[in-house]
């Protein structure tokens, strides 16, 4: 299912995005989300394993196609992130990521956490200071405008959920913007 070009990414992320869909405004506008995707990525979304690779496209044109039938600005791809962390973070395989609620201690998992999302490439972290980390993602076949901007709002939440206030993630470099790889600054309170 793997696409050669793109790489792919887990069950567990479209199902965040199915589920964000779903609670933000029910059913029927799930399925017009649905009806603006081709037919395969249906049948992708209609039998999703958590632990399972799909196409990152899909995940791609499911992000896009969520913020096109709300009539959302790209802004609407940080909310998505949130979302997944929520989603996924409080799931009994890796509720461990965020017990000791410490934001270092998660960030210091980021390549671990990469690895559970993504097939190709990998992420780096490096601790600044007290309330600083960056996180660098290199060599991803999966990268997009909206993709980074889900990684930037996921961040936030997760560092919330361990303890961190204020929390701010930029995206300093971006694969989808021409640079060698995407870089996020990581700074909380």
């Amino acid at each position: 299912m793997a696409d050669a070009d793109r790489g792919s990414v887990k069950g567990s992320v479209l199902e965040s995005r199915l589920d964000f869909a779903r609670r933000k405004r029910g059913e029927p506008f799930l399925a017009r989300v649905l009806a603006r995707l081709t037919d395969e990525d249906r049948r992708i979304l209609g039998s999703l394993l958590p632990f399972s690779w799909y196409p990152f496209e899909t995940n791609e044109r499911l992000d896009l196609a969520i913020r096109d039938e709300l009539g959302a600005g790209d802004e609407l791809f940080r909310e998505l992130g949130v979302a997944s962390a929520t989603h996924n973070l409080t799931s009994a395989s890796q509720l461990h990521y965020i017990r000791v609620r410490d934001p270092h201690a998660l960030l210091k998992q980021a390549s671990a956490i990469y690895g559970i999302y993504y097939n190709s490439g990998y992420r780096t972290y490096e601790r600044v200071n007290d309330k600083m980390a960056i996180l660098r993602t290199h060599d991803s076949k999966s990268f997009s405008i909206a993709d980074c901007l889900t990684v930037v709002g996921w961040h936030e939440k997760a560092i919330e959920m361990c303890g961190g206030r204020t929390v701010t993630v930029i995206e300093n470099k971006c694969r989808a913007r021409g640079d060698s790889i995407c870089e996020y600054v990581c700074e909380w309170t």
